[in-house]
């Protein structure tokens, strides 16, 4: 439909980073937020340094990206040759500049190693990583400099927008976005056309659009991505997403917890500003549109978009009885189209390639990509992005690179804290609103967490619940008091006193909850705990009948101990034990005193040769100590 405005592949595959003008080479620095806090800011530096020390100033550009998606390399640098260099250190980059940069051949040591095969791959797109991957909502993060405006022109940005209000109707982005089949990617999957046409047929002389950037779920890390790496995609689908609903003022709800998210925010409202694309002329059609950061403080439920709504007017953010609907009243009364970070930097795509080229993306019902976080014990943990409909299998295994340390795979965790637990026997599930409803889970915001056969998850269920019921503001009875009456429960398990009935209790509980509450945050709160029960009962009837952990995990559950036979005597364990608790001559094995043992698992992570074991049961531990006493 308009081919020419943005002339970049979608397919991982085919995106490069643009070489400097000369034969040169341009060196990008991961510059996202767990690259930052791996040191690559410092590394940047040492590049910037190196070059000039090596006299390469007129040949290589040293610049920032953002999160080029795979976190488990940190701190990544990619070459405009298409080499990745991870877990690189400031002392390392002399190393590179004087062997690839200067050289010409790559340093093998900093290269991507495939868990599989142990070989050394050099080109990204060859990593199994990145190949699986079709990017739209993260087509230029990890791709150009965040800061530079200019950077984000060259590939085509405002190029969408500028269409939009000059060529086009507002009633024709709205049948673009509907035709398109995006649905809503913050959670609820609401279809966006549709929202967006209650809000523009709504009637009144002020409308608000909002960006929802309020991600709060463990383990997720999308949003935050992509206002880092790429916020004018955010901004320039408010653009076109105003001028859709009719509204003339906008405002980005964004955490305060992400402050590199906020600064690049920052700057790229101003840049748009003095560009003339967000203002009194946007464009020169006369048309006008503000947009203002709100800073939130942290609260979980202000997600929810009536209690966001409540935020930006200065109150305290509770959620509130629908409807009225925020397309009809929503920020101070007046009709407010809601959408998160995620949705709006899908936008300027559909606007440009065409309601098709997205709707040929997916499955039925759920048309184009999502992007998602893989975090926890997975080989490849980091930011990707898939076309919906792609199975947990292949997210997993073969985005995700499988499970670390060659553990067995028992589970992932879907969809936030309000999410649920996925077992093996549904790896096969296709990654979809409804495929995911009918397993007990939800597509959430887009966050997953691995956990290997190590994993309690009775354990696991307490967390997400615990975060949950903390979260909870509190205006709902079934929500403040049920979800505490949950955890209660779930400690008292975890804790060698639980009881006949507890398990039913659960169970109960956590319906009288999601039939109950005002909104999504009480609604899934028990999502984790009914799915680790439907799907692993056996763990909590271990737990509870026969006081057992069955992955040893459980502190009140499980004992510590040496196997005299596998034991050499090296004294390691005694050394980095907090509490001195084990004693032995050297060259002979040694003995745990359980009594003491404050069970911080030390002595197993440092054991070289398997000799700290882990018994599980009440029984067998006292058992033990009185054998050892």
């Amino acid at each position: 439909m308009a081919d020419d405005i943005t002339t970049h592949e979608i397919d991982a595959r085919n995106v490069r980073v643009a070489e400097t003008p000369g034969g040169g080479y341009r060196v990008t620095v991961c510059a996202g937020t767990a690259c930052v806090f791996a040191g690559s800011l410092a590394v940047h530096d040492a590049f910037v340094q190196e070059v000039q020390t090596a006299g390469l100033g007129d040949r290589v550009e040293v610049s920032i990206i953002g999160c080029h998606g795979l976190c488990s390399m940190s701190p990544v640098v990619v070459l405009s040759d298409d080499t990745l260099y991870g877990h690189l250190r400031p002392e390392d980059v002399g190393k590179v500049v004087e062997g690839h940069l200067k050289g010409g051949a790559p340093v093998e040591r900093f290269l991507y190693k495939d868990a599989q095969t142990g070989e050394r791959i050099r080109d990204w797109h060859d990593i199994g990583f990145y190949n699986q991957q079709t990017r739209i909502a993260l087509r230029d993060v990890g791709v150009i400099d965040p800061e530079s405006i200019e950077e984000y022109l060259a590939r085509g940005g405002y190029e969408a927008a500028r269409m939009a209000l000059t060529e086009k109707t507002p009633d024709w982005i709205v049948e673009n976005v509907t035709d398109s089949g995006i649905r809503g990617r913050g959670g609820a999957g609401f279809p966006t056309g549709v929202k967006w046409k209650f809000a523009s047929q709504s009637k009144s002389d002020e409308k608000f659009i909002i960006c929802n950037a309020d991600e709060g779920d463990p383990g997720a890390f999308m949003d935050c991505s992509i206002l880092e790496g790429d916020p004018h995609a955010v901004i320039e689908g408010m653009i076109i997403g105003s001028y859709a609903i009719g509204a003339h003022e906008g405002y980005v709800y964004v955490r305060a917890e992400y402050p590199l998210a906020v600064k690049r925010l920052t700057k790229a409202v101003a840049d748009a500003e003095e560009r003339g694309y967000i203002g009194k002329d946007v464009f020169g059609t006369g048309w006008e549109f503000s947009l203002h950061l709100k800073l939130g403080a942290g609260a979980f439920v202000c997600g929810e978009e009536t209690a966001l709504i409540a935020s930006i007017e200065g109150k305290r953010g509770m959620p509130r009885t629908r409807p009225p609907f925020p397309a009809v009243s929503g920020l101070w009364g007046k009709p407010t189209n809601i959408n998160n970070v995620e949705t709006f930097a899908n936008i300027p795509w559909i606007i440009g390639h065409g309601a098709e080229a997205y709707a040929a993306l997916g499955v039925e019902h759920c048309r184009g990509t999502k992007a998602f976080s893989l975090a926890g014990k997975v080989v490849n943990s980091g930011l990707v992005e898939v076309p919906m409909g792609t199975s947990l299998r292949r997210l997993i295994f073969d985005v995700g690179g499988g499970i670390k340390n060659g553990r067995q795979f028992k589970a992932v965790q879907l969809g936030g804290p309000s999410g649920g637990c996925i077992p093996a026997s549904l790896l096969d599930t296709p990654v979809d609103y409804e495929s995911l409803a009918a397993t007990g889970a939800i597509v959430g915001s887009g966050g997953m967490v691995v956990v290997d056969d190590e994993t309690c998850m009775v354990d696991l269920a307490r967390f997400f619940l615990d975060f949950t019921q903390k979260e909870s503001c509190g205006k709902c009875v079934p929500c403040r008091l049920g979800t505490k009456r949950m955890l209660e429960t779930l400690d008292r398990i975890i804790a060698g006193d639980g009881q006949q009935g507890d398990i039913e209790l659960l169970e109960e509980l956590s319906h009288y909850i999601i039939d109950g509450t005002l909104c999504a945050l009480g609604g899934t709160a028990p999502n984790p705990v009914l799915t680790t029960i439907k799907y692993f009962r056996e763990e909590y009837e271990a737990h509870v009948n026969e006081k057992r952990c069955p992955a040893g995990r459980c502190k009140a559950l499980i004992t510590y101990y040496i196997d005299a036979e596998a034991c050499t005597g090296c004294m390691l364990c005694a050394k980095k034990c907090p509490t001195n608790v084990i004693s032995g001559e050297k060259k002979q094995p040694h003995v745990i005193d359980v009594s003491n043992c404050i069970k911080c698992d030390t002595c197993r992570q440092v054991c070289k040769f398997d000799a700290v074991k882990v018994r599980s049961g009440i029984e067998q531990a006292v058992a033990v100590a009185a054998r050892e006493a």
